[in-house]
């Protein structure tokens, strides 16, 4: 089998082809993000510091109305009244009118609502743009100060914001303490946060989220639409780290994450801070993300069933075939592979039917042959055996006329009549060994005649004499041991059949107490009995092994070895099973 299949081929090359554009898409994703989240901060800051500026501008323009005011004409000749009666004569009415003049005219300059006075130490009065009252100088000392002020407005209502008051003091003359008894003039100009309310809400509209002025020491200046508790609760996130001038952090605040800039006036020390969910700014992205990962997804499962199809359609009949084509190799000529579909391999499948139908009929015909053939053998080697058989017997009469022993050629005529009887009677390929051995008897007794010296014993199992046998098989044998080991050798006579069962194989021996054989030349006439016939060698041994072989298989034959009686032995093996059931 191979290492992996066509179906694990394809899914490992649809991962390896989608994984680096996953990961280069990610990494695409993420610079992308991180680009945007950057240019995003540099534009929020820019905003930032120009609406900063814008503020500190106006702040700045209203702290340069005091020092223009004490320079002008009026306010020096304001400084420079006293009371001699304690009422403002016709003139100083007509200053004062003048002065609240200008006042009015310096306060409607500016888009802020701005509110400017003059305190004058001599006269003990304020002046506004509307007004002109006594005021006790105690109090009125209370309020001089330099540079900007704030101050807490209170509210009755505890869940409205706070409101702050920006206040800014000019004196002159300028080398005046502010606590000194030299003051001869207080320029005081003051504005409340709805102006810097009105720029929030201004600034807001132009799309950010909630703008709001922050000062850690004083509170929070809140555009009117602004969501207080979330504002607050980014101030309190803010505070786990201290702020810079300019500022840009991530914060977290009930799960949700908001990027948040600030930037602080130098003017006044207040923060201007805006702050924007991520979610609003990375749902694109993230939008775009799932829907790409979604096609991946999509594209993968798609990829996924054609490769199935494919597998179930290349792969599996494919296999089909190679299973099938190693079982014939291995001669399984009953395979068949069952045609599944209706496409070019259903068509293989059939041809492969088909062809191996073909060879399975083919090898039917020629094993039938082969049988008929090793039957014509059988009977061809058979027919060997009476021949010889008879030239011995011949033989042994002519001997036993010429010496005159009629009892011998009597029997041996008997014996031999019976044994063509026997053996022309015999139409069967297969005998049971007791009708064999009956005949070996016979032939014994016909030599025991003609040599008084021959013995022989006869010792077989009850069960081996119904073992069926090829005819003509036990008697070459006893022939070949006679003729061979007890002829030439006068002190020789005895001859021993024994049979008996070997686990799964029957064996069945004939020995003498003849000279022998050497090894060598054992070896060699066992080595001969399986080449062809030669003219050297006797076609009775030969002969014998060749049937055997040919009826009980290549393992049956004929066994040569030394005789425990001092001769030589020869021994047929074959299988049990196969003589009970031969083929």
């Amino acid at each position: 089998m191979y290492r992996y299949n066509l179906f694990t081929k394809m899914i490992i090359l649809l991962v390896v082809m989608l994984v680096p554009i996953i990961i280069l898409y990610t990494y695409s994703n993420q610079t992308t993000t991180h680009v945007l989240r950057q240019e995003l901060n540099q534009s929020n800051m820019n905003q930032l510091s120009f609406f900063q500026n814008q503020v500190n501008t106006n702040i700045e323009l209203l702290s340069s109305w005091p020092n223009l005011l004490i320079h002008d004409p009026d306010v020096v000749s304001f400084n420079d009244m006293y009371l001699r009666n304690g009422y403002l004569d016709l003139d100083s009415i007509n200053l004062v009118k003048r002065i609240q003049s200008k006042l009015a005219i310096q306060e409607s300059s500016s888009n802020w609502r701005a509110h400017l006075s003059i305190y004058s130490p001599s006269l003990q009065r304020l002046v506004t743009d509307s007004d002109a009252a006594s005021v006790d100088p105690s109090s009125a000392s209370r309020d001089f100060h330099s540079g900007w002020q704030v101050t807490r407005v209170p509210d009755t209502l505890s869940s409205a914001p706070a409101q702050f008051v920006f206040s800014w003091t000019s004196i002159s003359p300028y080398n005046a303490a502010v606590d000194s008894a030299d003051i001869s003039t207080v320029i005081k100009v003051e504005f409340d946060s709805g102006n810097i309310q009105d720029m929030l809400d201004k600034f807001k509209s132009d799309g950010r989220r909630d703008p709001f002025y922050y000062n850690p020491g004083l509170g929070t200046i809140y555009n009117r639409s602004a969501d207080h508790r979330l504002t607050d609760a980014l101030i309190t996130a803010m505070h786990q780290q201290p702020l810079g001038e300019i500022e840009s952090r991530t914060v977290d605040v009930n799960g949700q994450s908001y990027m948040v800039n600030a930037v602080r006036s130098e003017v006044t020390g207040w923060y201007m801070i805006d702050y924007i969910p991520l979610n609003d700014i990375l749902k694109p992205i993230q939008d775009s993300n799932r829907l790409f990962y979604l096609s991946v997804i999509i594209l993968l499962l798609m990829s996924f069933i054609a490769a199935y199809l494919l597998y179930a359609q290349v792969q599996v009949p494919m296999r089909q075939l190679i299973v099938g084509f190693t079982r014939l190799k291995q001669e399984d000529y009953s395979v068949r592979i069952k045609p599944r579909g209706r496409n070019e391999f259903a068509y293989l499948s059939d041809r492969f039917n088909s062809m191996v139908s073909q060879i399975q009929t083919l090898f039917e015909h020629v094993y039938l042959e082969k049988i008929h053939l090793r039957e014509a053998r059988l009977k061809q080697l058979q027919s060997q055996i009476n021949p010889h058989f008879f030239y011995n017997c011949f033989s042994f009469i002519t001997s036993m006329a010429k010496l005159n022993n009629q009892q011998a050629v009597i029997a041996m005529s008997q014996n031999l009549s019976q044994y063509y009887r026997y053996t022309t009677r015999q139409e069967r390929d297969l005998v049971p060994l007791a009708e064999e051995m009956d005949f070996v008897s016979n032939y014994l007794a016909i030599q025991q005649m003609r040599m008084a010296r021959l013995k022989y014993e006869i010792e077989l199992e009850d069960e081996l004499q119904r073992v069926p046998i090829p005819p003509l098989m036990i008697q070459p044998l006893v022939e070949n041991a006679v003729i061979h080991g007890i002829e030439r050798y006068s002190s020789a006579g005895q001859i021993r059949i024994t049979g008996y069962r070997d686990g799964e194989d029957w064996l069945l021996s004939v020995e003498d107490d003849g000279k022998g054989m050497e090894p060598e030349a054992m070896q060699q006439l066992q080595l001969s009995l399986e080449e062809p016939l030669g003219e050297e060698m006797g076609c009775g041994l030969w002969n014998v092994h060749q049937r055997m072989q040919l009826r009980f298989g290549e393992n049956a034959g004929v066994i040569l070895s030394a005789s425990p009686l001092g001769g030589l032995q020869v021994t047929l093996r074959w299988q049990s099973e196969q003589a009970a059931a031969p083929s």
